[in-house]
């Protein structure tokens, strides 16, 4: 296990802590649509902090505690884009005025970190006791990029089950009131289109946390590293989302990019088990020694591979789509940020 200096890692938590806090508060402050500049700056400086919190890790911990930072953060940020992109679907799909969506976004972010952080406690239990579970995160991460690859977006338009009942069991408006959850129609209390936009945005964070955290303990085991690279992966999510705008679903490859990646530490997580292996009808209960440890490094490198070809194989795509059609690529990407003066406040 992989040790770094106490102050540090508390330091650490208080500080993103304060800066999330920050975050939400302003939201909360200044609802508006935030501009593409605004948006780069905000996504640029927590892309420079998570690089310092890096660079720290280097220089307090050594090759290896920064190595897996790095591969950690990485893998969560694309799989972070992945569930922006199911964001973006039901925020189409609930009609949710684009004033409000930063408002969503936050919490949306805010449940997502608390079930990781769920999810990374029972993990890192797990693993501490039951080293076979490796083999189990292995397997479920290489049927989720199996699954990756064969499900479309576009079968994320139906409910989920729990959004069904909502529907049925709930007295619902068709008008939002602001963030608000309940309102008041002719003297009745009514929930609010808004309840059922966080729900669908919950059991969207579940099952992505389902797969991320298996995905980032094939990368490590420490669940401090786990914790922040999962932080910083969410921190700047709400900008990007705003900054990437409808270019998000021209990159019609990035699926197969995370797809390969989430294979990769798949297989790389049944190697470990098989290598770490104790179970008594695999081997005779003895470690599998030919198995290869596949080190952070290559891990890193493959990682940042898949996701860099997955990125340019699609902005290529659209970009010559585009040129069939006679048209430039941006001409032909509506951004959410259009218009922001009108709807901001």
């Amino acid at each position: 296990m992989l040790d770094l200096p106490i102050w540090f890692e508390v330091g650490s938590l208080v500080v993103l802590t304060l800066i999330l806090v920050g975050d939400l508060l302003l939201v909360l402050k200044r609802p508006h649509v935030p501009s593409i500049k605004e948006s780069s700056l905000w996504v640029a400086f927590y892309v420079a902090l998570a690089l310092v919190f890096a660079g720290l890790m280097f220089v307090l911990g050594d090759t290896e505690h920064g190595g897996q930072f790095l591969a950690g953060w990485l893998t969560e940020y694309s799989l972070s884009i992945d569930n922006l992109f199911v964001f973006v679907i039901i925020m189409a799909k609930f009609s949710v005025p684009r004033k409000l969506q930063q408002e969503v976004l936050m919490v949306g972010i805010i449940i997502a970190l608390v079930l990781r952080g769920i999810f990374i406690l029972l993990g890192a239990s797990l693993i501490e006791n039951f080293s076979w579970i490796f083999y189990i995160f292995g397997a479920w991460l290489v049927w989720t990029a199996i699954q990756q690859v064969r499900d479309s977006h576009e079968d994320d338009d139906s409910d989920t089950f729990v959004v069904r009942i909502l529907r049925k069991r709930v007295a619902l408006t068709d008008e939002y009131d602001g963030v608000k959850l309940r309102t008041v129609i002719d003297g009745k209390r009514f929930f609010t289109p808004m309840l059922i936009v966080f729900v669908a945005i919950g059991t969207t964070d579940l099952l992505f946390a389902l797969d991320s955290i298996p995905a980032i303990f094939g990368i490590t085991q420490s669940p401090f590293i786990v914790f922040t690279a999962n932080v910083f992966a969410l921190m700047g999510l709400r900008q990007l989302y705003f900054l990437l705008g409808g270019l998000l679903e021209r990159l019609e490859y990035l699926k197969y990019g995370i797809a390969f990646i989430l294979a990769f530490i798949g297989v790389k997580l049944v190697l470990h088990a098989m290598h770490v292996n104790e179970l008594p009808f695999i081997n005779g209960g003895e470690h599998i020694e030919w198995a290869p440890e596949i080190s952070t490094w290559v891990s890193l490198g493959v990682i940042l591979a898949a996701m860099a070809v997955a990125t340019v194989a699609s902005l290529l795509k659209a970009r010559l789509d585009a040129k069939s059609r006679g048209h430039k690529l941006m001409d032909e990407v509506p951004h959410f940020t259009e218009d922001s003066h009108t709807d901001g406040r």
